[in-house]
């Protein structure tokens, strides 16, 4: 008896809790067959995130009075094709913050950068799958940027104090982010590893166009290497599609890589066509470039679940060797050769909670 008052009381307390803090689990499950092929070697195996990457998140508000509220957000990565998840991280994101509807929204802690937002956005395969634009880091990943935290354009940052704008400028919106290095003062290169970046947009109706703009500090801690970031995006939603662009260009470290891409989304029935082509120019040296187009499919069998489809190929210069992505802890890459071409598809089934 003094087990189940105990046991009663701690649910009553729970429920407390959850009703003054509105915390959520919410999460998406998505795994897909997946089939890469480049000209001299193939994969195919089960994918996981191939439309919507997958995860699992907690999240919540609680209001302070006086239209000052406190939320946090706590979101992991998982990996639906072989369930290895052992040593869950919340790097997808992890935030404490303070807004007001007339201030806006402080937010502390491991976020996306403002500077990558666009990228996703204006992409009608929201930079995911084998569709996936794979417009961040251009220049290069951590270990080719070197001193850089997760690259020279990165789609998150840690360390990060964050400022959004409130949500009641007549369609103007914006984040400006600072994130720290934690570098010691007494190294030559202090501000290694530090990074800035800003998106300043207007949304009102059909119409979206953002601008965006990233610095991140590599090198050593002897020397310093900036890399640069700016992109721009639009979308303008008809109704009967909603076509997008986006450019971007990066540089750094003696390298320069522009990207532009194309697309638009159809809503068919109960599901949507999707459609991209992306070009990717190397500004420092000659027959480097790369074309991608990607056509897709979803149906939404419910609000929740999907089904979908993606096919896509790459076609490089003699001097590119750029591939298709796919999402997998297990599913390894083709070698791609210089001046190859790849083609890959994905079938998947997405679900949300």
């Amino acid at each position: 008896m003094k087990n189940t008052l105990v046991a009663i009381a701690a649910l009553t307390a729970a429920a407390g809790a959850f009703a003054q803090s509105n915390v959520q689990l919410f999460g998406v499950l998505d795994a897909s067959l997946a089939h890469i092929k480049a000209d001299n070697s193939s994969i195919t195996g089960l994918a996981n995130g191939g439309q919507s990457s997958s995860r699992l998140g907690f999240r919540g508000v609680e209001d302070l009075g006086g239209g000052l509220a406190a939320g946090f957000w706590l979101e992991a990565g998982i990996n639906v094709d072989n369930g290895n998840s052992a040593g869950l991280s919340f790097d997808r994101r992890s935030t404490v913050s303070l807004s007001t509807n007339e201030l806006g929204e402080l937010r502390l802690g491991r976020d996306k950068s403002p500077a990558y937002l666009n990228i996703e956005t204006f992409d009608p395969f929201g930079d995911v799958g084998v569709g996936g634009i794979g417009g961040s880091n251009l220049v290069g990943s951590a270990s080719s940027a070197v001193g850089t935290p997760e690259g020279s354009a990165p789609k998150r940052t840690s360390n990060g104090i964050n400022y959004l704008l409130p949500a009641t400028l007549g369609g103007f919106y914006g984040q400006v982010q600072y994130a720290f290095g934690e570098q010691v003062s007494n190294v030559a290169n202090d501000t290694l590893r530090d990074s800035v970046a800003l998106r300043l947009g207007y949304g009102s109706g059909p119409l979206n166009v953002t601008l965006g703009y990233g610095e991140t500090r590599g090198g050593t801690t002897a020397v310093g290497v900036d890399y640069k970031s700016t992109n721009i995006g639009a979308s303008y939603n008809f109704g009967v599609a909603k076509p997008m662009i986006v450019y971007a260009s990066e540089k750094g470290n003696g390298r320069r890589v522009d990207l532009l891409g194309v697309g638009v989304t159809v809503p068919v029935g109960a599901g949507e066509i999707r459609a991209a082509y992306s070009h990717f120019q190397r500004k420092d040296i000659d027959n480097a470039d790369s074309d991608k187009f990607a056509l897709g499919y979803g149906y939404n069998l419910s609000k929740r679940t999907q089904v979908y489809g993606t096919i896509a190929r790459v076609s490089n210069d003699d001097r590119a060797n750029r591939g298709l992505a796919v999402s997998s802890s297990s599913l390894a890459s083709p070698t791609i050769a210089l001046g190859s071409s790849v083609t890959g598809y994905e079938l998947g089934l997405r679900h949300s909670f």
